[in-house]
């Protein structure tokens, strides 16, 4: 493989900041994270290209730049507490840490589960909590978080995770009615309200739990 640091300040330049991300925080996560460590060896030459790569058990890494981009809708400052629905590989998740938030992040799948421990182990990520659980139950004894962060779609969003949303709070989550199509749909929490803005169009793998598919 190409030198990898050189490939991705290519990715964040060409593929995230042309596209209108500019959260220095995001960009700098991206830039040092070795995204290749959290693919499969075959793949890691992939790892920087402009799209999705599969990582076993039906599941994937998502493109660099949606990663991006929820990165910075979701507003994440130092200190917060962010939960993950849908560890996966644990780029997200790592992205997230790598800008200063504790992350507790939820897998269903036990191989995925056990695959990014050891990568956050071997990283030295010790901001990064895992549990191997129904997702979309979130989780309750952690409660409230400031954010909450959705990796795949369901047909609605769970009132679980509403529910340990923090006020005030942001959610971002992929829904919709038909599977591996959504929209990105941003929740807020203030002052007691809870209000619901669409983000455009995302593809990702199914939210599947008590409250998914």
């Amino acid at each position: 493989m190409v030198d990898p640091v050189r490939l991705r300040e290519r990715m964040v330049r060409d593929q995230i900041q042309a596209r209108g991300v500019t959260d220095e925080r995001v960009l700098a996560a991206m830039r040092e994270l070795p995204r290749h460590v959290f693919v499969e060896e075959a793949l890691a030459y992939k790892a920087y290209s402009d799209g999705p790569l599969p990582i076993g058990e039906g599941q994937t890494i998502s493109q660099p730049y949606i990663v991006a981009l929820m990165s910075e809708l979701l507003q994440v400052e130092p200190g917060m507490k962010v939960l993950e629905i849908g560890t996966g590989s644990g780029y997200q998740a790592a992205v997230l840490a790598h800008m200063g938030a504790e992350v507790y992040t939820v897998e269903r799948i036990k191989k995925l589960f056990h695959a990014a421990r050891k990568r956050f182990m071997d990283m030295r990520m010790f901001s990064v909590k895992l549990k191997l659980d129904d997702g979309t139950m979130g989780w309750p004894d952690e409660a409230p978080f400031d954010r909450i962060i959705v990796t795949a779609g369901g047909p609605e969003v769970p009132g679980p995770l509403v529910d340990q949303l923090a006020d005030p709070g942001r959610m971002l989550i992929p829904v919709g009615g038909s599977k591996r199509s959504q929209t990105l749909v941003l929740v807020e929490k203030k002052d007691g309200q809870v209000t619901r803005e669409d983000k455009g169009g995302v593809a990702f793998v199914d939210l599947v739990g008590s409250h998914g598919w």
